[in-house]
């Protein structure tokens, strides 16, 4: 839920904290501007694949690589957004959009009204379902990871599906309220969150797409799934395979 606010910032805020609560979208001179750089944009669709694909391949022993492989994917893509949160772009960091409980209670009530304000960075209840979704996923990767290594018992593979059923949930709520936000701000989130612009003024555009940091995760995560398949059944099966004919 990426909107932003037409209220000014006090003098104390931070520039960054003014200009993600400055007017956007309604304000003059406002433009198509840069607001999600990429590797945010595709950890985020990454991470909405690896989750998807594990939750769909949970309850067949058949796809159980592919599972592991995509919770991993999702492990790593979550401790990425953390960091990045702490290091990344403007719209990006955690101290630009995560408001406290009066914020978020402020922003519903304007939503529930049919008002709620806007922002050009995540409104305060996306925040809120961004940092649910992101510890959800930790704890469920970090269950998915000693229910496979048997390192707990049935109560562990029961705290792991509770997690994956409480992260698909709050991914409803969160797309629900994308597309509320998205209606009633008459603005495209799901195309932003792809093309990573949004109407803003210049001032609150960001400079830079860090494309080849983006690269570079894509090259990690398909290289990753290209070594877990070469550590996979089928294809120790096939070396098996090629090794007794060899030797015959």
């Amino acid at each position: 839920m990426n909107t932003m606010s037409a209220s000014p910032a006090k003098p104390a805020d931070s520039a960054d904290a003014a200009g993600s609560q400055a007017s956007a979208s309604h304000a003059p001179g406002a433009s198509s501007q840069l607001i999600w750089d990429l590797p945010q944009r595709l950890v985020h669709w990454l991470m909405v694949l690896s989750f998807t694909g594990a939750y769909l391949t949970a309850e067949t022993e058949r796809w159980r690589l592919v599972h592991v492989s995509l919770g991993y994917t999702l492990a790593g893509l979550v401790i990425f957004r953390l960091v990045w949160g702490l290091v990344g772009s403007r719209h990006a960091r955690f101290a630009n959009f995560v408001r406290g409980p009066a914020a978020v209670l402020a922003y519903l009530r304007g939503l529930l009204q049919g008002r709620p304000q806007h922002f050009v960075g995540h409104n305060p209840a996306g925040a809120l379902a961004i940092v649910a979704m992101l510890g959800l996923a930790l704890g469920l990767t970090a269950s998915g990871y000693a229910t496979y290594t048997d390192l707990g018992g049935e109560w562990l593979e029961e705290t792991h599906e509770l997690l994956a059923n409480g992260l698909l949930a709050v991914i409803g709520l969160h797309v629900l309220g994308v597309l509320v936000s998205s209606w009633l701000h008459r603005e495209n989130l799901p195309r932003a969150m792809i093309t990573g612009r949004k109407q803003a003024g210049p001032e609150q555009g960001i400079r830079r797409s860090w494309a080849p940091l983006a690269a570079l995760i894509l090259v990690a995560v398909l290289g990753f799934w290209a070594w877990q398949w070469q550590q996979g059944p089928v294809a120790s099966a096939a070396s098996a395979q090629q090794h007794h004919d060899d030797d015959d």
